[in-house]
């Protein structure tokens, strides 16, 4: 076997390990795979070069595993591909004390059992308590609770 394969078996191998730490988070294939190239690569020069390039290969593939990984830890890499932002707000906040138990609006999409109702000129979502009710069709408010507008179909 030449120094070639057993050189590319072994980046591989780390390559493949850092797609996991940066990419595939837990323990999958990807992982195990790269480390199964890593070990044939070891294996295959101490089979064809002997021990003592064999432990060379093993404790610069440890090494060179461990920078990497150190490094790619360390720098942060990862926090790029990282979802930062969060939402703040919800649903219909600030909007359900103006809708009454009692008014009349129209579906404006499907309630399925939630869409959006076209309710005293204001568009909001609003929920069905199971029931689906076609776009176009006349609701009545039910009760409001929990930032939940409850209409049922007239």
């Amino acid at each position: 076997m030449e120094w070639v394969t057993i050189a590319t078996l072994i980046l591989i191998g780390l390559v493949l390990i850092v797609i996991e730490i940066l990419f595939v988070p837990g323990t999958t294939v990807v992982g195990f795979v790269g480390f199964a190239l890593m070990l044939v690569g070891v294996a295959l020069t101490f089979r064809d070069y002997g021990s003592q390039a064999g432990w060379i290969v093993l404790g610069g593939s440890a090494v060179g595993s461990g920078l990497i990984v150190y490094f790619t830890l360390s720098t942060k890499t990862w926090e790029r591909f990282a979802l930062n932002g969060s939402i703040k707000s919800r649903v219909n906040e600030g909007e359900i004390e103006k809708f009454k138990i009692g008014e009349e609006g129209v579906a404006v999409s499907s309630l399925r059992p939630v869409g959006k109702a076209e309710i005293n000129g204001k568009i909001i979502e609003v929920r069905t308590e199971g029931e689906y009710v076609d776009a176009t069709s006349k609701i009545r408010i039910q009760r409001v609770s929990n930032n939940q507008i409850i209409v049922k179909l007239i």
